[in-house]
């Protein structure tokens, strides 16, 4: 017994103590082998879902006659061992049974939520605050158990300061503070000491708080994961978990719905606010044919959508794991300030100390070792990288880093690999020219190059197949067929000789091609490549075909240009090619590299970067990936190849390039911010040192200044999530063009889909 769809099994006395099996089917699954004695089932959720895998074994444990499961989630695979006795259709019905509706008595723990626990970070530092302000108007408190309770409240600064000493070897910036705090205690000060370390704490947690803020905000984004949707499945609404959804499935939806799945309207008009992923303020409009976003929100209508991505595929949970796993803490900014700060303590402490032998006050040598400038940056700058990654993945280009983000901002040289990357990466025909007396057609060129041609999966290939099918022209059969690895096709067709392929080609079987070569010049001058076509040792004629350019290519150069950024161009294609593409998107001759293979790539980076230059590559291919790994930052597509996507430090998750300058602008922001904090921080510091040298420094004032002034920073560091300004969206110019390209793109997808929409079966 084999199946490949389960078959809702209906009964209404079930002879084993299960719970009655219901008629539809919730809960995906397959009977993928069946033997006397075992069942082994294919059920997607247990992959993912603990809770259920957990009741599911559970379950099957407890049905009547079943000795032994097994299950492996990895394989997404269950196992039941049972006795062989029993019915088969009376086990099958348990299994499915338990299958849809696992028991509950067995419950897996919950995922913990890392919270900001403000009662936990903030409590005794206000508690000891209050206190001392209590004891500053008369109250009698006991002075030893405010020490005591500020100590412990401080305990995190003491535990980063003995880390400093442990691992880094050395004093740092919580070295200080904690010196400070335990000179205003033993010297009675106790306001002064809470009031700093309330500061301090509170630093600490707008930065904690901001970085949660992202998490939820990525929770947020797959909320819908959580859900049951309804699916059109064999022709009934059915209920469903969300991650059992799958690719073709038909979902639908309804006003007040989060869209759980990336797709195609097939039915229907929905106004959708997609805010919480895009950052939209308005409410758009989605119509049959149109493509929705998991996560967005269905404010008015209801439709069907066909289901192209689900779960960690869709925009929604890409952003998710690319935030998730982008390190912030890296950037050599903060580093550089850190070490700075760090190398700064001990000539603080001999400041101090001087002052205090020189004037023998107490309170003026605290206050200059309470300052230092280390503290601002380190809390302000991981609140600028995480704003900034955050502004950048809801607009669709994905940075990988802060440090990525630094890289991008110091570029000022862009290396692209042609194909796929300033270019669609689809070879396409242009043009079929017939040799003068030939006696040939196009159409019967076209026929026996299709013919000759459509055993092959080449790119070039596939397009010549291709054309010829839109024109009406369907392949034949060939008699006797041969290729020859990087020359083309040799071909027997009605019992004629044809070749099809390259010059070298033709040369090697002696066909002549320099007369039909000088009468078209173009053919060794244009952006176009040739494939030639010959019959019994005679040209017949040539297609044409080019890799066509990308719409915003020529714009992107532009744009990069006026950014001061110097594009360069690599290809594999002939020299001729590349120079031709080269100036149809504005770079310079002398900046384009043609038949570039992988290693030629690599060489060509490195010497562009040993001219001082800081270098970005962007390639999407697998030939590209060692070029990619080699350059100061490099850039990617969603849609590129594994390798390529996973080396690269920036994924433009649209596949538009304009992600590239987007992503640039977005990092120079950012770097903007940083140093602005750098100096919110450095100056009152600095100014405060210098004034505590010469004058007297009340210790209250240096507190504020420090720890204001890396608050303040913070704040500030918040600002990247509203973007560069005027520099972020599109390029004006190409706004018509895109939005004409978008409409034709619309109603092409739309007569297609309600072509399948009619005739498709889930």
């Amino acid at each position: 017994m084999t199946s490949t769809q389960p078959r809702p099994v209906q009964t209404t006395e079930p002879s084993i103590p299960v719970a009655l099996p219901i008629l539809v089917e919730k809960i995906h699954y397959q009977v993928k082998h069946w033997l006397p004695g075992r069942f082994r089932l294919y059920v997607p959720q247990v992959a993912y879902d603990e809770s259920y895998r957990v009741r599911l074994e559970h379950g099957l444990t407890q049905v009547m006659g079943v000795q032994g499961v097994r299950v492996n989630p990895e394989a997404r695979a269950v196992v039941v061992d049972y006795e062989p006795d029993l019915p088969v259709n009376q086990v099958q019905e348990a299994i499915f049974a338990v299958i849809q509706n696992p028991p509950i008595q067995v419950r897996a723990s919950r995922p913990v939520t890392h919270e900001v626990n403000y009662q936990e970070r903030l409590g005794l530092p206000i508690l000891s605050l209050g206190l001392s302000l209590a004891l500053m108007v008369g109250l009698p408190l006991p002075e030893i158990l405010l020490a005591g309770l500020i100590f412990v409240a401080a305990l995190p600064v003491f535990q980063r300061a003995w880390a400093g000493i442990r691992e880094e070897h050395q004093l740092n910036i919580d070295f200080l503070d904690a010196l400070a705090l335990s000179a205003h205690v033993f010297q009675g000060n106790y306001f002064a000491s809470t009031f700093m370390m309330n500061l301090i704490e509170g630093g600490e947690v707008i930065r904690d708080m901001t970085a949660r803020g992202t998490d939820r905000a990525s929770l947020d984004l797959l909320d819908c994961l959580n859900q049951t949707v309804r699916v059109e499945r064999d022709g009934q609404e059915v209920d469903i978990s969300v991650r059992a959804v799958v690719p073709g499935d038909r979902v639908l939806v309804y006003p007040g719905d989060q869209i759980p799945v990336d797709g195609y309207l097939l039915r229907g008009t929905l106004v959708v606010d997609q805010c919480k992923l895009t950052g939209e303020s308005v409410p758009v409009r989605r119509e049959t044919g149109d493509e929705v976003f998991a996560s967005t929100l269905v404010v008015d209508g209801t439709a069907c959508i066909l289901t192209e991505r689900t779960g960690n595929e869709t925009r929604a949970g890409i952003i998710v794991s690319l935030m998730e796993a982008a390190p912030v803490h890296d950037t050599r900014v903060e580093n550089y300030a850190a070490l700075v700060a760090n190398q700064a303590v001990v000539p603080t402490l001999l400041i101090g100390g001087a002052v205090w032998g020189w004037t023998g006050d107490v309170q003026r040598a605290i206050a200059l070792i309470t300052l230092d400038f280390g503290t601002g940056i380190r809390v302000s700058v991981p609140t600028a990288i995480l704003s900034a990654l955050t502004y950048a993945a809801r607009n669709g280009v994905f940075i990988r880093s802060g440090r990525a983000i630094e890289m991008l901002a110091r570029v000022d040289a862009v290396v692209f690999d042609k194909t796929g990357t300033l270019t669609q990466g689809q070879a396409t025909v242009t043009e079929v020219r017939l040799v003068p007396g030939c006696g040939e057609t196009v159409a019967g060129v076209l026929a026996l190059a299709a013919t000759a041609e459509q055993g092959l999966t080449h790119p070039v290939a596939e397009a010549i197949v291709r054309h010829a099918r839109q024109r009406g022209i369907e392949p034949g059969r060939c008699d006797r067929w041969e290729y020859r690895v990087g020359m083309g096709v040799v071909a027997e067709i009605q019992e004629r000789e044809v070749l099809v392929g390259s010059h070298r080609l033709m040369a090697h079987a002696g066909v002549a091609v320099q007369g039909f070569e000088q009468a078209y010049p173009d053919l060794k001058t244009g952006s176009y490549s040739p494939v030639y076509v010959a019959a019994e040792g005679m040209l017949l004629g040539v297609i044409l075909y080019r890799d066509p350019l990308r719409s915003e290519s020529a714009g992107v150069i532009e744009e990069l240009q006026q950014l001061r950024v110097t594009p360069y161009m690599l290809s594999g294609d002939v020299k001729r090619v590349a120079y031709a593409v080269a100036n149809e998107v504005g770079i310079a001759p002398e900046r384009v590299y043609g038949e570039a293979f992988p290693e030629r790539k690599v060489e060509v980076v490195k010497a562009i970067h040993d001219q001082g230059r800081v270098v970005a590559f962007c390639g999407d291919g697998i030939n590209d990936s060692a070029a990619l790994a080699y350059a100061d930052a490099s850039i990617s597509f969603g849609g590129a190849t594994d390798i390529a996507r996973e080396t690269a430090d920036v994924v433009l998750m649209e596949n538009d390039l304009r992600g590239l300058t987007q992503a640039i602008k977005v990092a120079r922001y950012t770097m903007e911010v940083i140093w602005q904090n750098t100096l919110i921080v450095a100056v009152p510091n600095l100014g405060a040192l210098l004034a505590g040298i010469f004058f007297a420094l009340d210790p209250i004032l240096a507190i504020v200044i420090n720890n204001g002034s890396a608050i303040l920073a913070e704040l500030n560091g918040l600002r990247p999530l509203l973007g560069p300004g005027e520099a972020l969206p599109i390029l004006q110019g190409h706004l018509d063009q895109e939005a004409l390209m978008i409409e034709e793109d619309h109603l092409h997808h739309r007569q297609e889909l309600q072509g399948y929409g009619s005739t498709h079966q889930s």
